[in-house]
C-alpha cells in the first residue's frame, strides 16, 4: 500500500469476507486426492483437540461447517472448504489440516497424515499461509515446536493463533501472548504477531478475519471488487 492510498479497515472487509457463503467442496487424504490449484488458501494446523473445528465454525459464523469432537484424530484428511459468493470460484479456500501429536489411531496412521501434510505444505504455491493453533492454557509444547521446525524448513509463511482465551485468567494474557512471541523469535519463517482468541466468547476472531484479509489483499487486490467487499 503506499501512501497515496487510502488506509484499509481490514477488520471490517473481513467481517464482510466471512459473512458470505461457506461450504466444503474436498477432501484428501493422499497427494494425488488434492484439488487442483486455483484460489488463495489458508490452512489451519494443530494439536489434536486444540479447537480447529471451532475456530472453523465460529470464523465462518456456522455451527456445523466443521464436525467437532472430544475424540483427539477426528480430522482425518485434508479438508478443504470454499468461502465466497460462488462455491466453484470462490474469494478462498480454507483448509482443514489433520490434527498432530496424540490421536487415538495407529502409528502408521499418524506416519501417513504427516506424510501428507509434509507434501501439501512444501509444493502448494496456492497456500498463502499457515495458522498453527495452539492451546493457550499450556503454551508452547515439544509438539507445536516440531510443528514450526517442518513449517520453517518448508519456507511457508505462518502465524500462531492462541486459542482457549475464555478460559485463561486476564491477568496471564499478556504474558502468555510473550512467551509465544519468545519461542517465534526462533524461526524465521513465523509471522511476528501472535492471535490469542476464544471460538466460545468471539474474542479475537475480528483480529484473525483482518490477518486473512490483509494477506488476501496483498496476493490478490483484484478479487476484491467485483464482490464490492471495500
Amino acid at each position: 500500500m503506499t501512501d497515496a492510498e487510502p488506509r484499509i479497515d481490514f477488520v471490517e472487509v473481513g467481517r464482510k469476507i466471512f459473512a458470505q457463503n461457506c461450504e466444503f467442496v474436498w477432501a484428501a487424504s493422499r497427494l494425488d486426492e488434492l484439488p487442483p490449484m486455483g484460489p488463495v488458501e489458508v490452512a489451519f494446523a494443530g494439536r489434536s483437540n486444540v479447537g480447529k473445528s471451532s475456530l472453523l465454525n465460529a470464523l465462518t459464523g456456522r455451527k456445523t461447517l466443521a464436525r467437532t469432537s472430544h475424540t483427539p484424530g477426528r480430522t482425518q484428511q485434508l479438508n478443504f472448504f470454499a468461502l465466497g459468493p460462488e462455491p466453484e470460484a470462490p474469494l478462498l479456500r480454507l483448509v482443514d489440516m489433520p490434527g498432530y501429536g496424540y490421536a487415538a489411531v495407529s502409528k502408521e496412521k499418524i506416519a501417513g497424515w504427516t506424510r501428507l501434510m509434509q507434501d501439501f505444505l512444501r509444493g502448494r504455491a496456492s497456500l498463502a499461509r499457515v495458522f498453527v493453533l495452539i492451546d493457550g492454557r499450556h503454551g508452547v509444547k515439544d509438539v507445536d515446536r516440531d510443528m514450526l521446525k517442518r513449517l520453517d524448513q518448508a519456507a511457508l509463511s505462518y502465524q500462531v493463533v492462541l486459542t482457549k482465551r475464555d478460559e485463561v485468567k486476564k491477568a496471564s494474557v499478556e504474558k502468555t501472548i510473550a512467551e509465544a512471541q519468545a519461542v517465534l523469535r526462533q524461526h524465521p519463517a513465523a509471522h511476528p504477531d501472535v492471535i490469542f482468541l476464544s471460538s466460545h466468547k468471539g474474542e479475537g476472531l475480528g483480529e484473525l478475519r483482518a490477518a486473512i484479509a490483509q494477506l488476501l489483499f496483498e496476493r490478490d487486490r483484484t478479487i476484491f471488487a467485483p464482490a464490492q467487499i471495500l
